[in-house]
């Protein structure tokens, strides 16, 4: 843990596995689970914003998502776009 494993297991597991990653405007969200995985939950800061995050599995696939609610909002893709600093984003996303 000293030499910093525990950091770059969490950026591994953070962006290839639960597929939270940085972009220039924003954040994509690109889950690469097991099929037998309902979903989860994951909370980011990132830019001075927190964006709750919640990705639903209802179909059982392994990669991909089919659309984004962003605070109530449906749209299609895998990218949240950027928040102001200081606000609170709730994100749905549904492989």
């Amino acid at each position: 843990w000293l030499s910093g494993s525990a950091v770059w297991n969490y950026v591994a597991m953070a962006s290839a596995i639960l597929g939270i990653r940085p972009d220039y405007d924003g954040l994509r969200i690109d889950p690469c689970i097991p099929a037998d995985w309902p979903g989860f939950k994951a909370t980011r800061r990132f830019r001075g914003a927190t964006y709750h995050i919640t990705v639903e599995n209802p179909d059982g696939r392994q990669k991909g998502v089919r659309e984004i609610e962003i605070d109530g909002e449906t749209r299609p893709g895998d990218r949240i776009p950027l928040a102001e600093p200081g606000t609170r984003v709730e994100v749905v996303a549904r492989m």
